[in-house]
């Protein structure tokens, strides 16, 4: 019998190469080139950020959860604190339907602002349910994670991705946003709002980027803004970065208004 040579597979069916170190260039290149594929499939050039944490409840579920809580002794403080903070949610998921609604509005020849969130639970499904609720297609760029996220079931899902590296979902967030809506978060969304933010200071994003932070309360018992001019570590100017706002209507009109002026005749990404 002739000896047979052994057959190898071609590179790019080669699983143990494609997911070893040599290959990491090509995973980080497929994280661009496959969502860019289908970005411009679905003709979605333009999207409003919603950035969030993943713990906040519905109202509905909150209050369930004070009442066990109250009825079977558990940390009723804890659960207090839940209800509280679902305020949030339904705030984001009210403004996310009102600006999909208004997106749609603007007729068939206009622009379409598209939701696009973490694509995981809490304010990030809030966002992809308040887009869905208005029948509007939405974005989820989810991210592998040991805990805490999986996708959630509002996110369209010709639009639903999975990401494993933190930079490349973080460039899909910048790259088409026209703006950017953040909730109460923890370090996720501190890292995404401190990032943004740097990147508009320093005109690496030289689109016109509307940002609204959203929970006053909040975000001043977490990080003090205005200590950074007080001790001169960022120009007076940088606080007009963001509008601050404890209001759903204040919110829209400010967004909507915002991108009528600087993004209705500048399709597509610019940064």
């Amino acid at each position: 019998m002739p000896n047979t040579p052994n057959k190898r597979s071609r590179a790019y069916e080669d699983s143990d190469f494609l997911h070893g170190p040599d290959a990491r260039a090509l995973r980080i290149l497929s994280e661009y080139m496959e969502p860019n594929s289908r970005f411009k499939h679905y003709n979605i050039q333009d999207t409003i950020i919603f950035f969030g944490s993943a713990r906040i409840l519905p109202r509905d579920d909150a209050e369930a959860g004070l009442k066990a809580a109250e009825k079977n002794g558990g940390d009723v403080t804890q659960a207090r604190m839940r209800l509280e903070m679902s305020t949030y949610y339904e705030a984001t998921r009210e403004l996310a339907k009102r600006l999909t609604e208004w997106s749609k509005g603007l007729g068939e020849g206009g622009r379409r602002f598209v939701v696009c969130s973490g694509g995981g639970p809490g304010i990030m499904e809030a966002a992809n349910r308040g887009a869905s609720e208005a029948k509007g297609i939405n974005v989820g760029l989810n991210i592998s994670l040991p805990f805490e996220q999986s996708e959630n079931p509002h996110i369209s899902r010709e639009l639903t991705f999975e990401f494993h590296y933190f930079f490349m979902r973080k460039f899909w967030f910048a790259y088409l946003a026209k703006a950017v809506v953040v909730m109460p978060g923890g370090f996720g969304t501190l890292d995404e709002l401190f990032e943004l933010l740097t990147l508009i200071q320093t005109q690496k994003i030289r689109k016109h980027l509307p940002v609204v932070l959203f929970g006053s309360r909040y975000w001043a018992d977490v990080i003090n803004l205005n200590a950074l001019e007080k001790y001169g570590t960022i120009d007076p100017a940088d606080l007009e970065l963001f509008f601050r706002t404890d209001s759903v209507d204040e919110a829209f009109d400010y967004l909507t208004e915002q991108l009528k002026v600087y993004a209705m005749e500048s399709p597509g990404a610019t940064l």
